[in-house]
């Protein structure tokens, strides 16, 4: 005799709390150890599984169908147990049709094999996510490092956020919990909500933000220079970028230095000429070579232009005038003298790096000295932040008034050995801590390419003293940080909001235990089933009788209901 009804029915509802409890497992993994791929692919797995599922009312749906009594003749009879009621007519019927089929050929080794394919299929999915997080982390290790910095700001909100979606995953949580028949199920069940929810409780308690200050500490914002200019008003490294970088406020212009092969610095932030000139058009057999392998006079033939109005970079170019558009169309290759007169007639700060020529150019070993003579011809000294690390010393020597530069972190004795006066460090490296370090001996800091608002806000509370942005025209508008309170301001939101959580969360566990007890909620109210509304989806193998079917038998007994058979023994 083959497997009854009542026990595939019921080793099919152990293995959905079973799977229930694996994805839940895998889904605490894959937060802590694969972060988002493994938690969406493990929500998933868990949407597919809970009780709060539509899937698994679908599932509930073929399982309320249950087997009565047969005739001696081998009929079948049966009636429809009550379902989930909101479980429409049409939807059962449909399940009945397409579900059958595999509960009448499935057996216990066929459930067993299911059972083993669910956890094999969360461990899968748990492995292809840490290694998948293991190759992005690698690839986007900036952007991480970006991820990680956002937290700084929004860490406050993120909390309240974080709390409130523990409130609302309280509902399915104390459903599944009480509908649990197994005391081991419901402690891991309970246990792993409740140590996520004090873990939340508790973060504030070790949460940095940096624009969490008292009242009056925030210092001034950071000034604003010009990455290659104003690179989403003008194309890059063009007058035209520098110029627009100025009349958006900016305090310093920043570009790229390399020399021609007549000994010309120009601008040009590439190693070629291809991405933002047109030289495939001008000098086609040459856009492989070395930008400085070309004379000042075969720059000048040379569009700047035309590719900023066509790839649009950033996205702004339909926000333009006319005028910027004609003016951004006959931008050329500009000269490093050309860039400080602009600087040099606003007032501006500059600071640039200077690439060295490669070898068997006329000046891989002056390249300096050359540079240096045309900053000393057409700027102040003093506006000028000397960033190249080449020769510092010799540099410094022969112009003491050049505010020398560093791209990298030393301790302040190196630092005040070196004559640096200021930093220009990635944002990634942002420190509070190392910033304010740093400005007690009168070293400044540069932050480079900060252009969201959220990201200078987090300079301006960690008390950068300037960023390098290409948004120059729209951070120059912000006034105040946009993240900003009290330490009293946040202890206030930090303890309503666990408050608030902890009544709604208890209050919905009260309202489950009440409704699956049958307990009434008010004088005369109907009550349910002892075991709760939908403990009828518990089998009763007292209720179900198994007997050979036999198809010239198949008119059942006045009065009962007729279907397919659900019993196959041959």
């Amino acid at each position: 005799m083959g497997p009854s009804l009542n026990s595939i029915i019921h080793n099919m509802h152990v293995m959905a709390d079973d799977c229930f409890l694996c994805v839940s497992s895998g889904l605490t993994l894959g937060l802590l150890v694969s972060g988002f791929p493994g938690l969406w692919s493990c929500w998933l797995l868990l949407l597919l599984s809970s009780h709060t599922s539509p899937y698994y009312w679908c599932w509930q749906c073929v399982c309320s169908l249950k087997v009565r009594g047969f005739t001696s003749t081998g009929a079948t009879r049966y009636t429809h147990a009550p379902t989930h009621p909101h479980t429409h007519t049409h939807i059962k019927t449909v399940l009945c049709i397409f579900a059958f089929p595999l509960v009448i050929s499935c057996s216990k080794m066929h459930f067993l094999v299911l059972l083993f394919l669910c956890q094999t299929g969360i461990v899968v999915t748990l492995a292809f996510s840490v290694t998948a997080t293991a190759i992005l982390s690698d690839l986007w290790s900036k952007e991480w490092k970006t991820l990680l910095l956002s937290l700084q700001v929004t860490a406050p909100f993120l909390h309240v956020a974080a709390v409130s979606l523990m409130a609302i995953l309280s509902w399915p949580i104390a459903l599944h919990f009480f509908r649990m028949n197994k005391r081991v199920r419901q402690v891991a069940v309970l246990g792993l909500y409740l140590s996520v929810l004090f873990s939340l409780y508790l973060v504030p308690l070790g949460m940095y933000s940096p624009c969490i200050k008292e009242a009056g500490t925030l210092g001034p914002a950071p000034a604003l220079i010009g990455h290659r200019g104003a690179p989403m008003l003008a194309p890059e490294n063009t007058v035209m970028s520098f110029e627009k970088a100025v009349e958006a406020g900016g305090e310093g212009l920043e570009t790229d230095v390399t020399i021609s092969y007549d000994g010309v610095p120009f601008l040009m932030h590439d190693s070629t000429l291809r991405r933002t000139t047109n030289v495939a058009e001008v000098f086609p057999n040459r856009t492989h070579l070395d930008a400085s392998m070309f004379t000042w006079a075969e720059l000048q033939q040379l569009n700047a232009g035309d590719w900023f109005l066509s790839r649009d970079p950033f996205g702004t170019v339909s926000s333009l005038s006319e005028v910027d558009r004609l003016q951004a169309q006959n931008q050329s290759v500009p000269s490093l003298a050309q860039f400080l007169e602009v600087a040099a007639r606003s007032g501006r700060l500059v600071l640039f790096d200077l690439r060295r020529p490669p070898h068997g150019h006329p000046y891989s070993q002056s390249y300096i000295n050359t540079t240096l003579h045309v900053v000393q011809a057409h700027i102040n000294s003093s506006q000028v932040l000397w960033l190249p690390s080449e020769d510092r010393e010799l540099v410094q020597a022969m112009d003491p008034e050049l505010q020398q530069t560093s791209g990298e972190k030393a301790s302040i004795q190196e630092l005040t050995d070196g004559h640096i006066t200021r930093l220009n460090l990635h944002y990634s490296t942002m420190s509070q801590q190392q910033i304010s370090k740093y400005q007690s001996v009168n070293i400044s800091t540069n932050l480079y390419v900060i252009s969201q608002p959220w990201l200078y806000t987090l300079a301006w509370c960690a008390g950068a003293q300037s960023v390098t942005t290409n948004s120059i025209h729209v951070l120059s508008s912000i006034n105040k940080p946009l993240f900003l309170m009290t330490p009293e301001e946040y202890s206030l939101m930090w303890i309503l909001t666990d408050a608030v959580s902890a009544f709604l969360i208890i209050t919905i566990f009260i309202f489950h235990w009440w409704r699956e007890r049958g307990l009434p909620f008010w004088s005369g109210s109907r009550q349910t089933h002892e075991n709760g509304p939908y403990s009828k989806f518990r089998t009763d193998s007292s209720e179900v009788i198994c007997v050979h079917w036999s198809p010239l038998h198949s008119d059942p007994p006045a009065g009962a209901l007729v279907s397919l058979p659900l019993v196959f023994n041959p």
